[in-house]
């Protein structure tokens, strides 16, 4: 390993190095996007109040799944962003929860209740006067104080992570409660693990020992052994690991793949407790102690996952700061996943105790573009420097070059964030000024470029709490409150969280068609940009369309059929009329005229109204008229684009369940009306060879859907409605609110059978066809076909969701919104 110290002189040498300087970019984005499309902040609305004062060591976090977590000293308020194509307003559409903060009273256990109160005894009037003041003012070992309540830190799990495909929410309040939070309902958050009593039954039964199984020699009336105890039960910061995948061994001797994550949890001794998460997280006993490591650290201030990728060659570890200076990463030891690698020792990337505290560690995986090779950027801030450290494994070893950015702020930074396309630090300090620091490289190391970000006027003279940025760097959050009035500190303070565009509709629009991602749903921020342009506009930008078009030409993709569909849907509701006032607010004002003013109202209003529909009834009629057809030919592009990825997903169910061997021969979809319905469009070449193979399968695997009056054949002719040849219409439903208490809910085969047979009763007692059956059926005729053509109907944009077969994915239901959608 090789430690290379750089000097603030490569800031000098900067200049002299302009001819060989690369601005880095992400690999996968093949076009640039220009600094100053990057560089055009916007001030969106709306912006949100906050009912109590932000607290905590990082009040803003953004996570995965786009929402925004806001630590204040009453709840955690959760903030998120939602593009939704049916809202007509020009601004963002946004969905607020909270999180409660607990008001019983929490104290750490470190040993029995009768000996703690002997403890208090002994070292409130303990004649030392060292001693007597550390324990008496410390609201963590004495019972008499009261500890603050409020959310200190949060932490959002990787995309995938809970039951429903999204993240797991973990929160710090402090009061020292470590507990994992999971979404429910899209409006309620269930607590469902308390890490703080899962490891205190630990320490207990293993006796409070050191890792090494070393027991103390005291108890806790010796004022260091109490001290100690207290210090390994109280966390500091906690973070997420990325997802692992795992081989598990079953009762009958089979290997299935398991997905776990890790969540590692910085103690205030510098001990570091690994937690591990078995994926899909449903219950507490999924979760289950995984290691600790000691690291070694005095007064820990902060903690980041590191993680190295270079080619086949990957690794792990944690990188924890100090309150006195030094930077150091801590070895992981991934047993059981391949691919992963383990550090010798610790690697240390600062090592002088200059009594400046490292915050707000970040960790970005990029690629030097000089001599092409994978390696990890990890900055932080030390007061009013920013630190940063490159590390790059060589056939020489690890190489470390690290530095300090000075001269950004006169005050300390408070927040420090990274966005991504391209990659870009931006840091503040409670005066209000945000920094953008982009990292460019030279032959041996780096050196950052400086940049002024323009403050809009809403946010002058504004005292900054915090930072985040979404996923893409689309959105830039700002928790901030009043500053001086007047020379003077104002007397109440309101808190607020206002939300910045760091990206212009055009560069966003690159990005989304350059993703490989090839996902909707994680590049919602983008979208959001392009969506209020187009609501602002009234119409797609030319180029983007443009653009798009010669794409879907080059390579048939769904993924930019999907986005084709957003944007005229998006479209189409921008052309809608708004509706004028509130419809349900009755109206009170009323004027009541005698019968001679009424007269001569009325022939003020006849000769005004002649007037007046001369001058201007042609040119509304003409405009109205224009804007039916354009709307018109809009809906009807968007019915294109619908059949269009419905074919295309119904050629991939039927290949799937026909082609595909694992498949059981009891799965029964109606395979005649989808060949019928595919053979409608000639010209389909790899339609017609999938219908050659599945009519060579057909006699095995047949269902079809009969009308449960006149026990007619339901053609599979429209995805919207059935009707049989005696005129009976049978509407295609989605899943009813009443019948999924949650945003998704598994509908099973199992279910859609006993349906059929009740129909099939039924069927046997109906009368004769064009009357009305004797008895309804209790429950709406929903056979598997009805939610299979609603789940290809709808183009829609949906959480990751991690499954582990194909038809957990064909029986996903729709959410309410959705449903509500498609009944229109």
């Amino acid at each position: 390993m090789a430690a290379v110290g750089l000097s603030a002189s490569a800031m000098d040498s900067a200049d002299a190095l302009s001819n060989k300087v690369v601005i880095k970019t992400e690999p996968e984005w093949d076009k640039e996007v220009s600094a100053e499309a990057e560089n055009a902040p916007q001030l969106q609305e709306p912006v949100i109040a906050l009912l109590s004062p932000v607290c905590g060591l990082q009040p803003l976090l953004w996570s995965q799944d786009h929402r925004l977590a806001v630590s204040t000293t009453g709840a955690l308020s959760v903030i998120e962003l939602r593009c939704d194509t049916g809202c007509s307003r020009q601004q963002l559409s946004l969905h607020r929860t909270s999180i409660s903060v607990p008001q019983d009273d929490h104290r750490l256990q470190v040993g029995p209740r009768d000996q703690l109160e002997e403890v208090y005894d002994k070292f409130s009037a303990h004649p030392d006067p060292a001693i007597k003041q550390a324990y008496l003012a410390s609201p963590v070992m004495n019972p008499k104080l009261q500890l603050p309540k409020g959310i200190k830190y949060m932490s959002w799990s990787p995309l995938g992570c809970d039951s429903r495909g999204r993240c797991l929410l973990a929160c710090l309040t402090l009061d020292h409660r470590l507990a994992v939070y999971q979404s429910h309902n899209k409006h309620e958050w269930d607590r469902h693990v308390d890490l703080v009593k899962k490891y205190d039954e630990r320490l207990k039964q293993r006796g409070y020992a050191k890792k090494d199984n070393t027991q103390p020699q005291e108890g806790i009336l010796d004022f260091c052994e109490l001290q100690r105890r207290y210090c390994m039960q109280t966390p500091v910061r906690m973070e997420w690991s990325s997802i692992y995948t795992t081989k598990q061994v079953l009762p009958n001797n089979i290997c299935e793949d398991t997905e776990i994550v890790l969540l590692a949890v910085l103690m205030e001794n510098g001990d570091l407790v690994l937690w591990k998460f078995v994926l899909p997280f449903h219950k507490e006993k999924d979760v289950e102690f995984y290691d600790m490591i000691e690291s070694g650290v005095d007064r820990p201030s902060d903690l980041a996952w590191w993680e190295y990728e270079s080619g086949n060659r990957r690794m792990s570890g944690l990188i924890v700061g100090s309150q006195v200076g030094p930077v150091k990463i801590m070895p992981v030891s991934l047993t059981g996943i391949k691919g992963y690698f383990t550090l010798r020792h610790p690697v240390v990337l600062w090592k002088d105790s200059d009594q400046i505290a490292v915050k707000n560690i970040k960790c970005i995986p990029m690629v030097h573009p000089t001599i092409n090779a994978s390696c990890s950027l990890i900055v932080a801030s030390r007061g009013c420097y920013v630190f940063w450290c490159m590390l790059m494994i060589s056939n020489t070893g690890l190489n470390i070059h690290n530095s300090h950015v000075a001269g950004l702020h006169s005050l300390p930074i408070v927040s420090l964030v990274v966005s991504q396309h391209p990659v870009a630090v931006h840091t503040c300090s409670s005066d209000g000024w945000i920094k953008r620091l982009t990292p460019t490289f030279t032959e041996k190391s780096l050196f950052f470029k400086q940049e002024d970000m323009v403050r809009p006027e809403n946010l002058a003279g504004r005292r900054m709490h915090g930072l985040a940025v979404s996923q893409n760097g689309a959105y830039l959050a700002i928790a901030s409150t009043q500053g001086l009035v007047d020379g003077f500190h104002p007397t109440t303070r309101t808190y607020q969280v206002h939300f910045m565009a760091m990206k212009v509709p055009k560069a966003a629009g690159e990005i989304l068609l350059n993703s490989s991602l090839q996902s909707l749903y994680k590049m919602a921020d983008l979208l959001d940009i392009v969506r209020l342009q187009i609501m602002k506009d009234k119409r797609v930008p030319i180029s983007l369309q443009q653009e798009l078009d010669k794409k879907i030409q080059a390579q048939d993709c769904i993924y930019l059929w999907k986005l084709k569909l957003f944007l005229v849907r998006a479209l189409y509701q921008s052309l809608q009329k708004p509706n004028e006032g509130l419809l349900w607010k009755p109206t009170f004002k009323v004027k009541v005229l005698s019968p001679d003013e009424e007269a001569t109202e009325s022939e003020k209003d006849s000769q005004a109204e002649k007037g007046d529909a001369a001058m201007s009834s042609r040119p509304m009629q003409e405009k109205e008229e224009d804007l039916e057809e354009h709307m018109s030919e809009v809906k009807a592009w968007i019915n294109s684009v619908e059949t269009h990825l419905m074919r295309e997903n119904i050629k991939k169910v039927l290949g799937a369940v026909y082609l595909n061997p694992l498949i059981t021969h009891d799965s029964i979809i109606p395979t005649c009306g989808l060949v019928q319905f595919l053979s409608g469009e000639h010209g389909d070449r790899d339609a017609e060879v999938l219908i050659g193979h599945v009519k060579s399968k057909l006699s095995k695997q047949v269902f079809k859907e009969h009308c449960i009056l006149c026990d007619e054949l339901l053609p599979f002719t429209d995805c919207k409605q059935a009707t049989c040849s005696n005129g009976h219409v049978w509407p295609r439903p989605g899943v009813d609110p009443e019948d999924a208490p949650g945003s998704v809910r598994a509908l099973r085969l199992s279910y859609d059978l006993k349906v059929r047979d009740h129909h099939r009763d039924l069927r046997a007692s109906a009368p004769p066809s064009g009357h009305l059956a004797p008895r309804p059926c209790p429950r709406p005729h929903r056979p598997f076909v009805l939610l299979l053509v609603h789940m290809l109907y709808s183009v829609v944009l949906l959480p990751k969701m991690k499954i582990k077969s194909f038809f957990c994915f064909i029986f996903l239901p729709l959410t309410r919104r959705f449903s509500h959608h498609l009944r229109k």
